[in-house]
């Protein structure tokens, strides 16, 4: 099929969309970001790009925690609020219970079926945003969001994000089953191919 090239200036499809926590002094805040994605297996690292002008980078370079509290689809307007009004001119946290585990800057959201608090581990400055790379100190779930003791998609029922036309969307089917369904088509390869 034939490809017509398109800005560089592209996006994955989709991203996920969670709630990055954070404490400045005494100020509760939380951010809105899609920007997200696991980037180590041991120790558990994840990572964010924020803008370096959010309140919630100053944030995160100050107290070296942060939450990251993944909401369910009923939670898209708050969500969305979040993202909306900067911390500097409003309380975001009244819209949301919270609730602390071991990190003392690093409020989660009971509402979100998921959350994780992390210690920063590493920052990378890039000319427009910097990527916060935390470790995950803590994991808390709903039980009812949990199949056999593991987080459940289907229950969990997350929000996801496309860009540049800035739409939300939900989670579809389960198609297959991961580092299984391609077993049948490995005859097809030519040794030494990938």
């Amino acid at each position: 099929m034939d490809k017509i090239r398109l800005d560089n200036n592209a996006f994955l499809y989709p991203m996920p969309v969670v709630l990055m926590g954070t404490k400045w002094r005494e100020q509760i805040n939380f951010l809105p970001v899609g920007w997200i994605s696991r980037v180590n297996h041991h120790p558990p690292l994840i990572a964010a790009a924020l803008n370096k002008n959010h309140f919630s980078s100053q944030g995160i370079r100050d107290s070296e925690e942060f939450s990251v509290c993944i909401p369910g689809v009923d939670l898209l307007e708050k969500v969305d609020c979040c993202g909306l009004v900067s911390g500097r001119k409003a309380d975001k946290s009244k819209l949301f219970d919270i609730f602390y585990g071991e990190l003392k800057s690093a409020p989660m959201i009971a509402a979100c079926p998921l959350c994780m608090e992390c210690r920063l581990a590493k920052t990378v400055d890039f000319p427009f945003n910097t990527l916060f790379i935390g470790e995950i100190a803590g994991v808390w779930a709903e039980e009812g969001c949990l199949t056999e003791g593991k987080p459940d998609i289907e229950k969990i029922q997350p929000v996801t994000l496309t860009m540049p036309d800035n739409r939300y969307w939900s989670v579809g089917a389960n198609i297959g089953k991961a580092w299984h369904d391609g077993k049948k088509r490995i005859k097809d390869l030519k040794k030494g191919e990938n």
